[in-house]
């Protein structure tokens, strides 16, 4: 047999070069984990950060009544009364002072009192992945609602 013949005859028992399949793999495999685990891990924090954020306007809107407005409840307990102008003005202004950083196109969905006690803030905004934004141009949007209620002890 001729050396060019050894060349081109297969032999099944031959594995010379087969890792370099694997490798590529192996090695796409471990570039995608780790492009969706910092997706996954960015779209964490932004929920927190957007979350923490209707924290505070929630309870800023908690705080934002009249001193005119406490009533003593037949319990002989300190009540405050909220309005849902007042919840909203407070929220809004919490925001225009807050630090945000990178939310992009944050809203106040509602800022209401829905038993006159207690504050409850909507906010949404829009989150894209740090790396590989072209598979989501438009953005995945986060809504969260944070309640907080006003206590006299």
């Amino acid at each position: 047999m001729t050396t060019a013949n050894r060349m081109l005859r297969l032999d099944p028992h031959d594995d010379r070069g087969s890792i370099l399949p694997l490798i590529a793999g192996f090695g796409a495999l471990a570039l995608a984990v780790v492009l969706l685990v910092s997706a996954a891990t960015s779209l964490y924090l932004e929920r927190t950060r957007l979350f923490t954020l209707a924290d505070g306007a929630a309870l800023a809107g908690a705080e934002s009544f009249d001193l005119a407005s406490v009533r003593l409840t037949p319990e002989g307990v300190l009540r405050p009364r909220l309005t849902d102008a007042e919840v909203a003005a407070a929220a809004a202004d919490y925001l225009v002072q807050a630090p945000v950083t990178r939310l992009e196109g944050l809203q106040l969905v509602a800022a209401t009192t829905p038993d006159g006690l207690s504050a409850r803030v909507t906010l949404a905004a829009v989150w894209a992945p740090p790396v590989l934004s072209v598979f989501v141009p438009q953005g995945i949007p986060l809504q969260v609602t944070a309640t907080s209620r006003s206590v006299f002890d």
